[in-house]
């Protein structure tokens, strides 16, 4: 068998072999022993700190949407209950399952590409479910090799698919080269440079995070890693109780129930503020609404033809995204028969629906069996001092932003008017400058016919215009100084 000749080097603009690249040092280290004391909780996922259309399995560590009617478009996400705070730790996930549901082909608007999506990284406590971008108090890495930080995209990866085992190293080690950062590896490779955190993040505890479409992923927070890395790395379950923090789960009623919350409130009398406000202070509660759809279908990418601004009403206002399946209600129909069998605390805000009788008393029935605590909350008489407040503040800042608004329209409306004064000042002068240019023409023509009348009178020839003459003209009309503005 004839041997191949060794491959040629590029080279280099002098002539010189260019060297092959060498792969950048791996500066973590392996772990060494502690025998301090380990976190004693189970580390898993709360149900209040996953969204309504993640579906843990009973067995196992899956994590599976529900992707019924329009589902399908809204993203899922989900937030664990450990966040790590010093040390380094890891943990994996895997796409075990791409979901392709049927899409509405008539519709007048295609959902946001790509159709299966997953992020991981860490976010910290308080945070949104939803890796990605706008999200400043988290980091994370997508499908299509992004690296997110502080809510912007501002570095690469490598891509990553079904099948692919995807590790997360947090390193929180004060005392390493890569202290503050956090990596990507695929398969037990390295899938790209230590990435540093944002500042905003440094001294927060950060939790591990998930947030998918249309995939089922599997988890693994230890003891073991499933794909080995380069060195050897804790898990966060073998994380020592002084690098941890475990958070705290929403209290249950007095009784051991769930507790479902029917606010009975007027229209426009700042219902809507008032939920906002219990639910600062109400971690644990989920809102069920059409304006907690609108929010959610937003933070997943869908775009609203006219804006998510423009809304009939917060109550019920039209969804309007020209996909039927976004359209139809189907998601309200399929989050309200899925909220009782998820052990939680429910917000259902629904103004028109728990003002009447019969509406309100198809909605109690709901829950009936459930086992929650099914409780009112009448809002009437005079608001409470931080509602009074926080309304003040909303409309002092609905009217800033008005006047922000129209600032900001006439500094485009001078800017607009400048240019095209300049514009219309190009177009004197250009328009002038041909006059002239026709001016000396003019003069030039009827000099050489006087020339050549001269000298036919004279019996002699007509003098022809020299190269040099010309140049002249031509230099004269180039040259010639623009007038002052």
């Amino acid at each position: 068998m004839a041997e191949t000749p060794p491959a040629k080097k590029a080279k280099t603009g002098d002539g010189e072999e260019a060297k092959e690249e060498e792969p950048a040092k791996e500066l973590e280290t392996n772990a060494p022993a502690d025998k301090a004391p380990r976190i004693k909780a189970d580390v898993s996922f709360y149900p209040e700190d996953t969204t309504m259309n993640v579906m843990p399995a009973a067995f196992g560590t899956l994590l599976m949407p529900l992707t019924d009617g329009g589902l399908q478009y809204l993203l899922a996400g989900a937030r664990a209950n450990v966040g790590l705070k010093s040390g380094r730790y890891m943990f994996e996930v895997q796409i075990v399952e791409a979901q392709n549901p049927a899409e509405e082909p008539s519709a007048r608007h295609k959902a946001p590409l790509p159709r299966n999506q997953l992020r991981v990284g860490f976010a910290a406590a308080g945070a949104s479910l939803f890796l990605g971008e706008g999200e400043e108090r988290a980091v994370s890495f997508d499908t299509d090799g992004t690296f997110t930080r502080g809510g912007k995209k501002e570095g690469e990866a490598r891509k990553f698919g079904s099948g692919d085992v995807l590790a997360v190293v947090l390193n929180l080690d004060a005392g390493s080269e890569n202290a503050s950062t956090v990596s990507l590896f695929k398969n037990g490779e390295r899938a790209c440079q230590p990435q540093p955190l944002p500042d905003s993040l440094k001294g927060e505890p950060l939790f591990p995070a998930v947030t998918f479409k249309n995939v089922s992923v599997h988890y693994n927070f230890g003891p073991n890693p499933i794909k080995a890395l380069p060195f050897t790395c804790r898990m966060v379950k073998d994380a020592s109780a002084k690098d941890a923090t475990v958070a705290t789960q929403a209290e249950k009623a007095k009784d051991g129930r769930h507790e479902v919350l029917f606010p009975a409130v007027l229209p426009d009398e700042g219902g809507f503020d008032w939920l906002d406000l219990f639910l600062e202070k109400n971690k644990g509660y989920t809102e069920l609404s059409d304006r907690a759809i609108l929010s959610w279908a937003e933070r997943s990418g869908l775009t609203r033809p006219r804006g998510y601004a423009v809304r009939s009403s917060n109550d019920r206002p039209e969804m309007g995204f020209g996909i039927s399946m976004m359209d139809d209600g189907s998601i309200r129909r399929a989050l309200h028969a899925v909220a009782p069998a998820q052990p939680r605390n429910y917000v259902i805000m629904e103004v028109k629906a728990n003002l009447l009788k019969d509406e309100r008393k198809d909605s109690l029935a709901r829950w009936a069996s459930s086992g929650f605590k099914r409780s009112a909350a009448v809002l009437v008489g005079e608001p409470p001092p931080p509602l009074k407040k926080r309304c003040q503040d909303l409309l002092l800042k609905a009217k800033q932003e008005v006047v922000t608004a129209e600032w900001k329209a006439e500094k485009v409306k001078e800017q607009k008017k400048k240019l095209l004064e300049k514009r219309q000042r190009q177009l004197e002068r250009e328009r002038k400058k041909a006059e002239r240019a026709a001016k000396r023409k003019q003069e030039e023509l009827k000099r050489k016919a006087e020339a050549a009348e001269a000298a036919a009178q004279a019996g002699e020839p007509a003098p022809e215009e020299t190269k040099e003459e010309e140049k002249e003209e031509e230099e004269e009309e180039e040259g010639e100084p623009a007038p002052e503005e």
